[in-house]
């Protein structure tokens, strides 16, 4: 059997390779293809790769923090300051048990819940794990454990049986993750994300969209806003409240087009999927004929390189990093497939100016170097500690960025 997969997998390469080579740039294909079509990762890295490769801005300092956590996504931290990751790939939410014995990693990695259906997002709520799952939102009964200091292991654990309190939700498809988060008003927030590259959906309420939930009202559902290709992260900004998401944009119309982006999310904003694309450009394939519904789209509020894929977004309080990062924003990048040149494979630092205008920066990079990849951040998040921890699917492992002021 394990010859069988690794001979298709080498005919999948030969062809991916002969289609790079002799169709239009367009259509290539170049990234991590053992990730890409099996979903498979490597192994950590080295000390010495990690010294070689990973840099953060000066003050910041680099540090593996937990390992064997395969296909790693989305990260939220516990009362009890463990933290949940969830692995799609393997059907299953993770916990990275605290550093209790302070060496500077986690004191292990286990499986908190199995046997579901590629969860993506995680949220704690009110005793409740929610879970994003691909088809449904389901929740089981979670203890965090003690919350003090100890040399102990964290004892959190989950409850009862997992409950699947709303299903139905537009599941598989091209875009499959379900992220999960909840806002100030205390509804639950969920992306689904389009079923394909570019098409008009089925389920036109849905699909390519943001909906909520609202816990206090038996879950009723509301779609909250549409025209999101592929929202995978999103938050609120400090202070004002805006909602915020990071959206990929659709492949196969050549390198540097269109741009990823970043939209400031309003209830009942149509965002331009699938009949335009960056600054409102109509889409070559569905955006003739299309005028009227092209001039309600909202344009975004600041764009990336084109394939770069987005996915983690998280506002920064800025618990101990320096003040230039507090109410900054963390993107991961995850980065491209369809681009004859790498792009994104970082983590990038948002920072709201006075004018309202946005500049991005690098803040963790080395996943790619000239052309060779030995990660992929999926989310990026600061932790109770005040360092930030970065989730890296394609390793298997979590990063620590933590401000030491030093060089």
């Amino acid at each position: 059997m394990k010859r069988t997969l690794s001979f298709l997998l080498l005919l999948v390469i030969a062809a991916v390779g002969a289609c790079s080579l002799l169709l239009p740039e367009r259509f290539t294909i170049n990234a991590p293809l053992g990730q890409l079509f099996l979903g498979r990762g490597i192994e950590a890295p080295d000390e010495a790769t990690i010294d070689q490769r990973m840099k953060a801005p000066p003050g910041f300092r680099v540090s593996l923090w937990a390992e064997g956590a395969q296909g790693a996504r989305v990260l939220r931290f516990t009362p009890a300051g463990d933290l949940l990751i969830s692995a799609p790939r393997q059907n299953a939410v993770l916990l990275a048990e605290r550093d209790a014995d302070r060496d500077g990693r986690s004191d292990g990695v286990r499986t908190l819940v199995s046997d579901l259906q590629n969860p993506h997002g995680v949220e704690l709520d009110s005793g409740w794990l929610y879970i994003g799952e691909t088809g449904a939102l389901s929740r089981i009964a979670f203890d965090p454990g003690e919350t003090g200091p100890s040399k102990d292991p964290s004892g959190a654990h989950v409850q009862g049986d997992l409950e699947r309190i709303v299903t139905g939700i537009p599941a598989g498809g091209n875009h499959w993750t379900r992220t999960l988060r909840k806002g100030p008003d205390g509804w639950l927030y969920m992306n689904v994300g389009s079923s394909c590259n570019v098409c008009w959906e089925e389920d036109t309420e849905r699909r390519a969209a943001l909906l909520r939930f609202n816990p206090a009202g038996d879950f009723a559902e509301e779609t909250f806003a549409t025209g999101l290709r592929n929202t995978v992260g999103f938050d609120w900004q400090p202070g004002t409240g805006q909602l915020y998401g990071v959206d990929n944009g659709r492949d196969l119309l050549g390198d540097n087009f269109p741009p990823c982006e970043l939209n400031q999310i309003d209830r009942g904003g149509f965002y331009g999927f699938p009949v335009v694309n960056g600054y409102n450009t109509p889409d070559p394939d569905l955006g003739e004929g299309q005028e009227a519904l092209i001039a309600t789209a909202r344009p975004p509020a600041h764009a990336f390189g084109a394939h770069t894929a987005p996915l983690g977004f998280h506002f920064i309080e800025g618990k101990k990093a320096p003040a230039e990062y507090r109410n900054a924003a963390l993107v991961a990048q995850h980065g491209s497939w369809n681009r004859t040149e790498k792009a994104g494979y970082r983590v990038v630092s948002l920072h709201w100016r006075d004018d309202g205008s946005i500049e991005e920066r690098d803040f963790l990079v080395g996943f790619e170097v000239e052309e060779d990849v030995t990660g992929r951040p999926a989310d990026a998040i600061e932790g109770p500690d005040g360092a930030f921890y970065v989730s890296d699917d394609y390793a298997g492992v979590i990063w620590r960025v933590e401000w030491t002021g030093g060089p």
